[in-house]
């Protein structure tokens, strides 16, 4: 049996918070790691490639994962950037330098 191939990602929905989820298998010969195998289709009237459908590999389950840590959310009185008071390049052009 294989060990599980876990990683840490840092999700949005339904909550912020740090979730342990499951990565496709890296030796799978379906989608050769890729966790979706491709389905090339063309254009009816001239046979030319029109795109991709893809459907997931049964290797990988992009559902399954386990929260590790909520995270609060950014509260909305805090500014998106935060502004440098010492200069507009974040640099001071007074001594001592």
């Amino acid at each position: 049996m294989k060990p599980p191939r876990l990683r840490i990602k840092f999700t949005r929905w339904p909550r912020y918070a740090l979730v342990l989820t499951d990565t496709p298998d890296p030796d799978c010969s379906n989608c050769e790691g890729d966790g979706w195998i491709g389905h090339d289709y063309g254009d009816h009237e001239t046979g030319e490639y029109a795109g991709t459908d893809w459907e997931p590999c049964p290797c990988w389950n992009e559902q399954r994962r386990w929260l590790l840590l909520p995270l609060p959310h950014r509260p909305r009185w805090l500014p998106h950037g935060i502004a440098r008071s010492w200069g507009p390049a974040g640099y001071s052009d007074e001594a001592p330098f």
